[in-house]
């Protein structure tokens, strides 16, 4: 197949189109830089031109033309992720879809909308409507498009009480268009979810979403420091695990992560100071209290409602999950990071055992979450990057001790995974992109069936640098 961009362009001239080539630069990145390995594999790739439609008619158009002129589609939403899921590796057209950001009904429970609307909008808009709000949400909050998240995300703020985004009832309901000669419209609801949720827009586009809601509480921010790095994990473990204390976050930073990297919160800690940082229901602060008047090795150093700081830090998750690693980076360019999944049963004895290997050339920053009902960590932890085989021995070391490592430096679905193949995914590919043209590169399974994970997957139609 040959594309031809320009007919392509020409045909959807019409729709709303980025113009400059700043812009459509922008627009062909997400936050890939996150990683040093994947910023010098993929600097160079950008799109041969941006759509940003309106409407899920518009999004047909564009799919039914591109399929006619053999162009390659890539989705986007903000562009916040950081595993390249948004970056055309081929070219072609980047589909933005931060237009269609209806909130189309709240009901009780329940929120119908576009893909487009920002999770900040999206949960502000229940909690004025309906006083309830969504579930969980990325700690780009602020940026992040409800769609992206579905189709790029995995957990998030939340994740503490309600799991991962892919466990039964975190979604209700997906609107996928396929891309075929005539696209056709889908609708995804219990198992047959898992076809598109987290699958990089590589099989289908979400045009509309269907997602549950929680009541909405007034949320009050801790930091609570403590000496010791095991004793910090295990208050956040313990908290989490007291079922009368409604909590949206338990996030554990090692030293010197605090110190060195938050700025606002760098005048009351040390270099020493291990941190935990939790969102308390108001109503179930004063249980809070009482767990705290139980450990006499943690100290509470901010609360949210009682600020005595002289300048205010923000949002306590706009500190944890992804946002630790861009906080981080901001001061020290060779910070990279690592996403690890401790487990059970004895994650505490795991987490030691990588702490005593690799520290301090790898920090432990650590997310509470719920899987099947028990709590686990999840590590997003910070690493100085020294080289490409360095950060590989890293990663296989880790593996050798027990714990499974979710490689954000690759750009593939399965090896930012589980290194298997989603065959449900796969089936559906084959179904609804028959010329394999969403989002072309992120998917091995369609490019390589019997590739083995020994090295990294190189996309041979990978874009060439100029």
């Amino acid at each position: 197949m040959t594309p031809d961009f320009a007919a392509a362009k020409s045909a959807l001239a019409h729709l709303d189109m980025e113009e400059s080539d700043s812009a459509i630069k922008a627009k062909s990145r997400d936050f890939f830089w996150y990683s040093p390995v994947l910023k010098e594999r993929l600097d160079h790739v950008v799109a041969d031109f941006v759509v940003a439609p309106k409407s899920e008619a518009e999004v047909i158009e564009v799919l039914r033309t591109c399929y006619l002129y053999n162009v390659p589609v890539t989705t986007r939403g903000a562009g916040t992720g950081n595993y390249a899921q948004a970056m055309p590796l081929e070219g072609g057209c980047v589909m933005q879809l931060t237009r269609m950001d209806s909130i189309k009904e709240v009901r009780l429970g329940r929120v119908v909308c576009e893909p487009g609307v920002l999770l900040k909008d999206l949960d502000e808009h229940c909690i004025q409507d309906s006083r309830q709000e969504i579930r969980m949400y990325s700690s780009t909050w602020a940026t992040a498009t409800i769609g992206g998240f579905v189709a790029g995300g995995s957990a998030g703020v939340g994740s503490c009480r309600w799991g991962a985004l892919r466990d039964l009832g975190n979604i209700i309901r997906l609107r996928v268009v396929t891309m075929e000669e005539e696209p056709r419209i889908l609708e995804f609801r219990g198992e047959e979810l898992a076809r598109v949720s987290h699958a990089y827009g590589t099989n289908g586009i979400i045009t509309e979403l269907e997602m549950p809601l929680a009541p909405a509480y007034e949320w009050v921010d801790f930091f609570v420091a403590f000496d010791d790095f095991p004793t910090a994990m295990k208050f956040a473990s313990d908290l989490a695990g007291e079922d009368g204390i409604l909590i949206k976050l338990a996030t554990v930073f090692e030293a010197p992560t605090a110190h060195a990297y938050f700025q606002r919160v760098r005048p009351y800690v040390d270099e020493n100071t291990h941190l935990v940082s939790t969102m308390i229901a108001a109503h179930a602060v004063e249980g809070f209290l009482t767990f705290m008047g139980r450990r006499s090795d943690a100290r509470i150093i901010y609360r949210s409602d009682q600020n005595s700081w002289e300048r205010h830090p923000g949002r306590v998750f706009e500190y944890g999950w992804n946002h630790t690693t861009l906080r981080a980076l901001k001061v020290d360019p060779s910070i990279t990071y690592l996403q690890v999944r401790y487990g059970e049963p004895d994650p505490d004895v795991l987490v030691d055992k990588i702490r005593a290997e690799f520290y301090p050339e790898v920090i432990q920053h650590l997310e509470v979450l719920r899987e099947n009902g028990k709590l686990i960590f999840a590590g997003l932890s910070l690493v100085k990057f020294a080289s490409e085989a360095r950060l590989d021995d890293i990663i296989r070391r880790h593996e050798e001790l027990g714990a499974m490592v979710f490689n954000p430096h690759r750009y593939t679905l399965e090896e930012g995974g589980r290194q298997t193949v989603d065959a449900r995914q796969l089936a559906f590919k084959r179904e609804a992109d028959p010329k394999g043209l969403l989002n072309p590169g992120k998917m091995i399974a369609w490019e390589n069936p019997d590739w083995n994970f020994s090295k990294m997957y190189d996309y041979p139609k990978l874009q060439a640098a100029q």
